[in-house]
């Protein structure tokens, strides 16, 4: 009997230093990906998906690692891009600051917004969080730092350090991946920390954790924090690159258009949001030059998705390694 035990702790340990091996060569063809993708896509179209890949990325923080279901993250990623982009064209600020004080507005609105929420549950959290969105929305419209319905348009993107000039394409480019990058790596650390075992053990059992002593509320609390801290960042990012922020970045139809990204490419899963993204931004990139109804294709691709793929495409595939 201890040998057999011996022989299934050594297939066990081969399978996993197999998987860790796959992760990292995964992860390695990734960014050489990015590194040399501008000279095969059409660099703004990358730097779209990332800008929503991080989004998506910090919106499964809450849903994949905590379990609650937020209809309102489009107040962070617009109104971080709000903030992003005035502080650039008005108190002309360098890039790097302008989208520091957007992740910090995410955050600050999602202190606000998730001491508020967290005290309820299922629907009802989802509920609050959309009605408390929607008041940005709201206030977007009428403060006169937003610009109103036409936004802010001609946003100057300066220069990195003060140094690097942003206006080149390649620069931003690369100015983009960096910040994913940072996104990202921040999102795998509170995954991987013990601060997101405890957010895991949130999600699977929350009487059990509250009667461990964690102070569950606390830990929802910080959560969501960093979620819109990072949703901000997007905002900000993508604020810069496109030299726009506007209306639709905060409309309650882009808190839909995440849940989508993050559903199609796998709860819980690190790269399942980042294959959600460049799915549904390729789709309208792509549909929107044909004459055909976008929103009606994605639909009908989601409902495809999700019968075949009940945990995602990166879940499923995932489930189906490990088998």
């Amino acid at each position: 009997m201890a040998v057999r035990t011996q022989e299934l702790g050594g297939v066990a340990s081969s399978g996993g230093r197999r998987q860790g091996a796959l992760g990292w060569g995964l992860a390695l063809a990734a960014l050489l990906f990015l590194l040399v993708a501008p000279f095969l896509v059409y660099p703004i179209f990358v730097m779209k998906i990332l800008c929503f890949a991080l989004f998506a990325c910090a919106f499964n923080l809450l849903l994949g690692y905590v379990g609650l279901l937020s209809f309102g993250h489009a107040a962070f990623f617009g109104f971080g891009a709000y903030v992003t982009a005035h502080a650039a064209k008005a108190w002309g600020l360098t890039p790097e600051v302008s989208i520091v004080l957007g992740a910090l507005t995410g955050a600050a609105l999602g202190l606000v917004v998730g001491f508020v929420a967290i005290r309820r549950q299922g629907i009802y959290f989802a509920m609050i969080t959309l009605a408390l969105a929607q008041m940005v929305f709201f206030l977007s419209v009428q403060a006169p730092f937003t610009g109103g319905e036409d936004g802010l348009q001609g946003v100057p993107r300066g220069r990195l350090l003060g140094l690097i000039d942003l206006d080149q394409p390649l620069a931003m480019y690369y100015f983009v991946v960096a910040v994913f990058l940072f996104g990202f790596a921040a999102v795998w650390r509170i995954v991987h920390s013990p601060f997101g075992n405890v957010l895991k053990a949130i999600r699977e059992n929350e009487p059990r954790a509250v009667s461990l002593g964690y102070r569950v509320d606390r830990y929802k609390l910080g959560a969501f924090v960093m979620s819109a801290a990072l949703a901000g960042l997007a905002g900000g990012t993508k604020a810069l690159v496109f030299q726009l922020a506007s209306l639709t970045d905060v409309q309650w139809q882009m808190s839909g258009e995440v849940i989508l990204m993050t559903l199609l490419g796998g709860v819980g899963t690190l790269l399942g949001p980042v294959v959600g993204a460049a799915l549904v931004v390729s789709l309208q990139n792509y549909l929107a030059t044909m004459n055909v109804p976008v929103d009606v294709v994605i639909g009908a691709v989601f409902v495809v998705c999700v019968l075949a793929f009940r945990r995602g495409i990166v879940g499923e595939i995932r489930a189906r390694f490990r088998r």
